[in-house]
Formats: structure tokens, sequence, C-alpha cells
């Protein structure tokens, strides 16, 4: 056999179905079916391909393994405890336990060898689209002069994905880019096993996937192990061949269907939906282990002689890929000392020095759209931030996420008259695919070595919740650009005005929102997004704001308000009354210059007011209760809240006597300024609701 196949390597890969039979009868739930029949498969990548070290889960020269598939997680623990890597079968007999090392789907960052959080079906191939991508984009920043596939920043990615990985949308999203990319470094093996929950997937899912495969420019292969008279013969040699195929294909994503029968050789239940995801019942778990020619009355049981042998097999190949990867390294190390410092700068997790002098400086006066700031920004950036790349779902003029002077990543044969680039460019163009989209970016992030954005009208982000969600879950360092924040959108009416989005996705654990109200509030917002290592989603507008003089800027004089620096706090006090306050203005964004006018008016009936920017309600919160005080003092009980969204997120911030000026409905066909007048966004309608909350709180 090419693969050097032996006894012991079988009875290794008869071991973990077995376990995993084990471990969710333990459970009393799981997902044992594929576990069970794709053990060979996942060992021989372990074993015979995957480069990866044991002892060091975070090697740089690695390849990625994603099982997209994630609710058989069982199937990766056990290849991890196979081979050593910090999984023991104490950790199986755990599996879905409360806080165990071994949960019901793999959570990056909380079991070692898990490169990304799977469980939502196609997220994983997504991710490992993105892992791609930014393997290419690493070597071009870091060994450009190399050819690809000789430098040491080149690996491979390898994904298992199911049936329903491949029915979800995301997937056809990440795939037709792929497949524009030529990312021959992804090779998918897909268990075409014909079995879903509700059994067999005739009843939703029967188009020819590889022809949809060949379309989108992959590399497509199919190997048979249920033949046509019926047998069943698990060929680990085809699937070896076919692997080493897809490794050869250099240019093209690669794609291998492999049929299978999901749950074999369990007796009565494989190739059944109940063995998808329900425990075998000691009957049939019995039945599987006389199958396996293993002692039925035995749960967990270890064949020491096997288990040793792919450990030793583990550490052996780890060895030999260090031993080709460690000399590439410290040859590339010495003949690129400034690309070296690069590197130790992005793993420390250190911006450049002097990022913060870059930026530009807005001058107070004029006024301009959030989102045009915001792209003069991330050009600035990018002039000093190698590592920073990004772009948009097909908005990228609309969104200004484009990097002043720097090339597409794009191949030559995807090039336009518009886009000019090259496979190692920084301009990230992802079709109008916003899903696909943000599972991508997730990836990127995972991979460590560049720092991602990607725009879209924030209406739309809608279409990408799912992969956000993921990014909050993970705390990954993903920046959304949201442009087109409100019903400040105007003409295009309902459909693209997001109103209940902000409150929708300020309820997401660990999601910065940024909301800023002015450019150089936005320059300051994205320093502070840079600074920090979970996800953020600027929230920016088509519409002009004006730019105001700051305390800090040259000519400031003693009415000039506070520093935008002060962002990065997430709320801080704009500007002042000259003794104690009788009541706070709070707003966001583009409101925040009717709370100033607000102020203004008030001051002219001696109503001292207090105006507040809230660009970031989860930096605000995060501050301390000092701080908090300082900016909100419990004593000013009169407060008033302006935004162009739902009210629901400023009750607390306004407490009992205040008041929120907001939207409860979907918006109407409009101009902003004719809309923004029509919902009572004005500083008229902010200093009536000052009175009355003054009112409430006098009496």
């Amino acid at each position: 056999m090419a693969t050097d196949w032996n006894e012991l390597d079988q009875r290794a890969v008869n071991m973990a179905k077995a376990l995993s039979g084990d471990a969710v009868e333990k459970a009393g739930s799981g997902h044992p079916g594929t576990p069970i029949s794709l053990a060979a498969v996942a060992y021989l990548l372990y074993q015979r391909h995957l480069r990866f070290d044991p002892q060091d889960s975070d090697w740089l020269g690695r390849d990625r393994f994603v099982l997209s598939a994630g609710h058989a997680s069982l199937l990766q623990y056990l290849q991890l405890y196979l081979a050593g890597q910090s999984m023991e079968l104490e950790d199986l007999k755990k599996f879905r336990t409360f806080n165990s090392y071994t949960p019901g789907h793999p959570e990056y960052r909380h079991t070692k060898g898990v490169e990304v959080t799977t469980g939502p079906l196609g997220s994983g191939f997504a991710a490992a689209v993105g892992f791609a991508m930014a393997s290419r984009r690493a070597h071009g920043m870091l060994d450009p002069d190399t050819p690809l596939g000789e430098s040491p920043f080149d690996h491979n990615i390898y994904v298992i994905a199911g049936d329903g990985c491949l029915q979800e949308g995301i997937s056809g999203e990440v795939s037709s880019l792929a497949g524009v990319q030529d990312l021959g470094n992804l090779i998918v093996i897909w268990d075409d096993n014909h079995i879903s929950i509700e059994d067999d997937t005739d009843v939703s899912f029967q188009e020819d996937v590889l022809a949809r495969y060949q379309s989108y420019g992959w590399h497509t292969q199919r190997v048979n192990w249920l033949q046509e008279d019926g047998s069943y013969r698990e060929d680990v040699d085809a699937l070896d061949q076919a692997i080493n195929a897809a490794k050869a294909e250099k240019h093209r994503p690669s794609i291998i269907a492999l049929r299978t029968i999901i749950g074999w050789p369990s007796p009565t239940m494989q190739n059944t939906g109940a063995i998808h995801g329900a425990k075998l019942g000691e009957t049939e778990l019995k039945g599987l282990k006389e199958a396996l020619g293993m002692d039925p009355e035995k749960m967990f049981a270890v064949d020491q002689e096997a288990l040793q042998h792919a450990r030793d097999n583990a550490a052996a190949r780890a060895q030999a890929a260090h031993g080709d990867w460690d000399p590439r390294f410290e040859q590339w190390k010495q003949t690129n000392p400034d690309k070296s410092k690069l590197l130790e700068r992005i793993l420390a997790g250190k911006l450049p020095e002097g990022i913060e002098e870059a930026l530009p400086v807005f001058p107070a006066g004029e006024s301009l759209a959030t989102r045009a700031a915001s792209g003069k920004v991330i050009s600035a950036i990018g002039a000093v931030m190698p590592e920073y790349w990004g772009g948009s779902a097909d908005l990228a003029g609309s969104n200004n996420t484009t990097i002043a002077g720097a090339d597409s990543f794009i191949p030559e044969s995807a090039q336009t008259d518009m886009w000019k680039g090259n496979p190692f460019g920084r301009v990230l163009h992802f079709g109008v695919r916003e899903h696909g989209m943000g599972g991508i970016m997730n990836g990127i992030a995972i991979d460590g070595l560049t720092r991602v954005f990607g725009g879209t009208f924030f209406v739309f982000s809608d279409y990408m919740r799912g992969a956000v969600r993921l990014a909050a879950l993970m705390n990954i360092p993903v920046t959304y650009v949201w442009t087109h924040d409100s019903i400040g959108v105007g003409e295009d009416g309902p459909t693209h005005q997001p109103v209940e989005h902000l409150s929708a996705y300020r309820a997401i654990p660990n999601l910065a929102m940024v909301r800023p109200m002015d450019a150089n509030e936005t320059a300051a917002a994205w320093l502070a997004v840079l600074r920090q290592h979970g996800p953020a989603g600027l929230i920016l507008t088509r519409q002009a704001l004006p730019v105001y003089q700051r305390e800090d800027m040259e000519g400031a004089g003693a009415d000039a308000l506070a520093s935008a620096k002060n962002v990065s706090k997430g709320a801080y006090v704009l500007a002042d009354s000259e003794g104690e306050p009788e009541v706070i203005l709070l707003a966001s964004g583009s409101e925040v210059q009717c709370a100033l006018e607000a102020r203004a008016a008030l001051a002219k009936e001696s109503i001292a007011a207090r105006v507040v920017s809230v660009p970031c309600m989860e930096w605000f919160k995060a501050q301390d209760a000092a701080y908090r005080e300082q900016v909100l003092p419990s004593a000013v009980k009169a407060r008033v809240s302006i935004e162009a969204g739902l009210v629901d997120p400023w009750r607390d911030l306004v407490g009992d006597n205040g008041e929120s000026i907001g939207l409860d409905d979907f918006g109407l066909p409009g101009a902003a300024a004719e809309l923004f007048a029509h919902y009572g966004l004005d500083s008229e309608h902010v200093v009536a609701a000052a009175k009355r909350s003054l009112a409430r709180v006098r009496s």
C-alpha cells in the first residue's frame, strides 16, 4: 500500500471507532455516526499527511485541519488522543460534560489542536478558505521572492465536510471565491454518505456536487468505498492516492467526494439517520464492537500497542517535519532581517511604532461622512502596517475600504480593467457574499499573521450575523466596516435603513459596536479597534457630518470639544456646563450634533447641560466604576439619549427619569434630512425631552 498501512494502523482505527461509540454512550448524547465511519479518514490525514507537532499546537510551520462537520467533534478528539496531543482517555470519558476539554463541538482556544470553532455547518469550510488566503498573503508579505509552495510560510489546509456543509449557502459562497482565487493549498474531503438527520438526503439534496465544483474552478475527484454491487471496503489506499493528487495540484483548490456509509460497521443503525445524532444503545454498541473484532463487554478499551504505534509515528513525523522546516525558517530569518523583525512584532501582538502619528487629523469646520473619513484612515494605516488588509462585499466605492495604492489580492486570470493586482495583494474582493466574507475573515484572523477588515452596508450585516457571532464567541480581531448606518441612507427606503441592527448586535457578547460622531472620532475609533484583540463593528454614515474643533487641535479655544482620543473609553464628556450639570444629553454618531445644538439652546434658558458622546457602549461598560461615575454622575438623574435606532440599549444609561429619542419602526423612503425631521431626531426634540426629564426629577 502506498500508505504503508499495517495491522497496528487498522487496530488504532478500530479502537477509535469503538471509543466513539463509548464516549457518546456515556455522555447520553452526541453524534457517533461520522466519527465511526470516518475514523480511517481522519487517521490517514493525521498519521500520513497533516504536518503538525503534537507537542506544539501553535507551531508556525504546521498545516491546518478544519472539521467543518463540527458535530463529529469526537473524530478530531480521537486523533488528538492517538497522536498524543494534550488529549487523554479521561478527556474522552468526559465528552460533552460541564466545562470538559472535549465539548460537543470543537472550540477554538479551548482544546489544543482545534484551529477554529465549528458547529454551524459550512462555517468551518468558510474559515478554511480564510486560512488558505491568509497563508498566501503571509507568503507575499514576508517571503515574496520565494515560489509558492516553497516558503516556510506555505502550508496546506485540510477540511472534512459533510452533506450539511455542502448544503449551507455559506459553503457555496466561499467555494466560488476560492475557485477564483486559485487556492491550491486547500483540500476538502466531502463525506458523501447521503444521510442527514432527516435520513436520506434525496428529500432535499440531489445535485451533482462535483459538477458544481468543477464549474467553480476546483480540482475534483471521487473515491468510492461503497461499491456498485453493494459491498463496502474502506479503501485507504485509494483515498491516500487522491489526497496526494490534490496536494500535487498547486493552482486549484481540491475536493474529494468520498462515498461512505455513515456508522459503518454498526450492525443495524449504519446508513440511517438514527445514528447521526443519538447514542447507539447497549445492544447496538456491542454489535459494533463485535463487528470490529473487539470485546463487546468492555467500555473504553485501549489497545496500548496500537496507541503507542500511533503516538510514535506522530512524534517521528513531527521530528521529520521540523527537520525540514526549521532550517528553512532560520535561513529565511538570516536572509530577511527586516521582515524577521516584522514577524516578531506581529507574533508579539504589537502595532507598529508611530501608527498614532500616521493617522490623519481632520480640520474643524469641514463636513465629511464618517465612511469617507474611515477610508482615509484605512489608507493611512495601510501605509505603516503591512499586515493590514481588507475589502468589501462588492461595495468598495461605497464602503471606502480600498487601501490607497495597494494591489488587489487576485490571481492574474481574475484581473480587470479597474482592478489590477497579484496573488500577494492587499485589497480583497469578496463579491456579493456577506456571510462568506464573515466566515473567511474568521479564518484570516485566527491565522494570526495579518489583520483583516471587511465592509458592507450595515443593513446587510444581517446576512453575515452567524459569522459575526462566531467571531465574538472566539473573541478574535475581525473588524467590520458597516456603512450607511441609519435612516440617513435616505431614498433607498426601509429595506436599506438599519433601524434595529445596533440593538441586535449590541446583544452579542465580546462584540464592540463603535459609532463615531465625526471624522476625528472615526480615526480614534480605528486606533482603539486595532489596539484591542476582539471583534468590532465600525458603524459609519453615508451623509456628511460636521468636523468639530477639539481641545488638542491647533487653534483650540475655550469652547473646543474634548479630545477624540477619549473614544477608547467608550463614552466621555464631550462638552460640559460651567457648573454642575442639571441634565445630561447622551448620543452616538450623527445624533451627537443634535445633542450639542440642544445644549446651546438649553444654555440660553439657563439650563446647564452636559453632552456625553457614547461611541461604544461596550467599551464604556468595561471602564471602572469611578470613571463611569465621573462621566455620568448618579446625582444627575435628568437625562436624554438620542440615536437613530431602537431605544432599548439606552435604558440603563438614562435611568427611570430619563427619556430616549429614537425609532420604533423600519423607516420610510425619503431624503435623509426629511426622515430625521419626521422622526424627531433633532435638537428641538432633545430640548423638549430634557425639560420633561428635569420636571420629573424636580417633582
